[in-house]
């Protein structure tokens, strides 16, 4: 299954990079000549699916999802501000408490 959908996606791909088409027909011609089994109601389903789409544009714009997870994180991040200012002081506490000058002595004393 899956080598028969990446096969439908290159052949998309291909015809896009020619300029043509994509049509389940023409899907069907470029898997059948890379000698790829592939059923037609898989190259019908992806020619309707791609059917009016830019693929350059959708390639193009792939990282570009990722921006709007990172700024509702910082919103929730905001949110609890207080939070994260507690979390901050901790571990200062902790670093005095070990260090070697609170003890009276030092490594080399």
């Amino acid at each position: 299954m899956a080598s028969t959908e990446l096969s439908i996606v290159y052949a998309a791909l291909i015809l896009q990079d020619e300029g043509l088409e994509i049509t389940a027909d023409k899907l069907q011609a470029l898997t059948k000549a890379a000698g790829v089994d592939v059923e037609a109601i898989w190259t019908s389903l992806f020619a309707k699916a791609l059917a009016n789409q830019d693929l350059n544009a959708l390639l193009s714009n792939v990282g570009a999802a990722g921006a709007a997870p990172a700024a509702g994180g910082a919103a929730a991040a905001s949110g609890g501000a207080a939070a994260a200012e507690e979390a901050k002081e901790e571990p200062k506490e902790e670093a005095k408490e070990e260090s070697d000058d609170d003890m009276g002595f030092g490594l080399f004393d």
